[in-house]
């Protein structure tokens, strides 16, 4: 499957793994959907989140199982304040759909950071930019393709 995402990793030479599932339109928890259609454990599937730190769009990585620290990821980031970014910002500022927005290949790039739990696995799991489609591929190589900063942002 072609999205921006696998065109970014392509033309970076980044290795991963595509995989596809059945998206279930009635699903609303994207992230916990992905683990279980494709059998893997949850805390290896990274949700992306679109944050307004004191007036700059910045995405947030952070397992499906948990929640996004909006403090901890400001103060990552040296600001003071976090608030979720609209869904129709979100979907407007990296070009794809809530439920599929993938860290690599969006429309605009942003300061990004990668909760620290996915340097505990060998590979992790993040959405490919579309619903029913994920990339699999190294910690390393994610904070590579996204230039992302490690901390620990998740609860």
């Amino acid at each position: 499957m072609s999205t921006p995402a696998t065109v970014a990793l392509r033309a970076a030479g980044v290795s991963f793994t595509e995989h596809a599932y059945q998206h279930d339109p009635a699903v609303t928890d994207f992230g916990a959907e992905a683990a279980s259609e494709l059998g893997v454990e949850p805390d290896r599937v990274f949700k992306t989140l679109l944050v307004d730190v004191d007036g700059t769009l910045v995405v947030g990585i952070v397992p499906v199982t948990g929640k996004l620290d909006l403090k901890a990821l400001a103060t990552t980031l040296g600001g003071k304040r976090a608030t979720m970014a609209d869904a129709a910002v979100a979907e407007r500022k990296t070009g794809y759909l809530v439920g599929g927005i993938s860290p690599i290949g969006q429309k605009s790039a942003h300061p990004t950071v990668l909760d620290e739990t996915a340097e505990l696995w060998d590979t992790v799991f993040v959405s490919g930019g579309r619903r029913g489609f994920d990339l699999e591929l190294a910690p390393v190589d994610l904070i590579r393709a996204t230039n992302a900063t490690i901390a620990d942002i998740a609860r």
